[in-house]
């Protein structure tokens, strides 16, 4: 039995999946089974059982993945204190974003960064928030747009970060744009939820945020498409299958077939927000890139 074994483990525990373990600790799916395999035949017993497309953890694997997590947990406080000591001229980071901010913030930021500390390595990962939420053991700084939740790691930090204004996408001769272009007035919520929708996929931040403003509108959407990423979305209107919903960034550099519109009586705005997986020892690294987070940001992150 190894420390990285058990590592492994607690990744496993944590996730209940292989392939999203191997994800957060940045290894091969083989390579994460091969460990279990090892630490299985070193126990004598079954830690584990295959549960479809996941697994559960056997009651002798529960008692194991709590000495897991706690090794887990001293092994990242002690990284967190080796960087702390090599400051923040070398070393790695370690960042996760969600769709709409991996594409339309993350890269300036990192640009930033870099042309500040060269010799950082920066390692990003992207999902929707909820794969995001999930991973936050493996990461020194998590960028989300979706509600924070409950269940976070014990010592995350959470800061609210900047707003982001999510409007309505149709085609350019859609009822609504022309409508709206002849008025020179937003569309309401109950007047786009007249039309088929095209959502993102479950666990996006658009899509949470925008169910909710729904639901607090009192009016029932009428989803005709789910669609995985921002543009994917764009896609399905362009084709004609409904009204979508997306970050006003995401529009920043459009072709002009789409129109986005923005939503009355007032804007649809929410907050991103930066999570800090070890908020209570972050490593040098990690604190220099979430003062740049909080600065003014760089040309074109807006």
């Amino acid at each position: 039995m190894t420390p990285d074994q058990l590592i492994t483990f607690a990744a496993v525990a944590e996730q209940l999946n292989i392939s999203r373990a191997a994800l957060a600790l940045h290894l091969s799916q083989p390579a994460v089974s091969g460990q279990l395999r090892q630490l299985q035949d070193e126990f004598g017993e079954p830690l584990y059982r295959r549960d479809g497309r996941g697994v559960q953890l056997t009651p002798s694997g529960a008692q194991l993945a709590d000495y897991a997590a706690k090794l887990r947990d001293t092994f990242r406080q002690a990284q967190a204190y080796r960087d702390a000591l090599r400051g923040v001229a070398k070393g790695t980071l370690r960042i996760a974003a969600s769709t709409t901010i991996a594409s339309y913030v993350l890269p300036y930021l990192i640009a930033e960064f870099q042309r500040r500390f060269p010799q950082v390595e920066v390692q990003t990962a992207g999902g929707n928030t909820g794969e995001i939420v999930a991973s936050l053991a493996s990461l020194d700084v998590a960028m989300i747009e979706g509600p924070v939740g409950s269940g976070l790691p014990e010592g995350t930090g959470v800061r609210s970060w900047r707003e982001d204004e999510i409007v309505a996408i149709a085609p350019r001769g859609h009822a609504l744009a022309v409508e709206a272009a002849q008025r020179g007035t937003a569309p309401t919520l109950a007047q786009v939820g007249a039309y088929p929708l095209v959502m993102r996929e479950e666990g996006s931040g658009v899509r949470q945020f925008v169910e909710q403003s729904f639901e607090a509108a009192g009016v029932a959407p009428r989803v005709a498409l789910a669609v995985a990423g921002v543009e994917g979305v764009k896609e399905a209107v362009r084709a004609g299958m409904g009204v979508g919903f997306i970050s006003a960034m995401a529009m920043r550099h459009e072709d002009g077939a789409l129109a986005a519109l923005s939503l009355g009586p007032a804007p649809l705005t929410r907050h991103f927000s930066i999570l800090v997986p070890h908020e209570g020892a972050p490593s040098r690294v990690a604190t220099g890139f979430l003062a740049l987070c909080e600065s003014e940001p760089p040309v074109g992150a807006r």
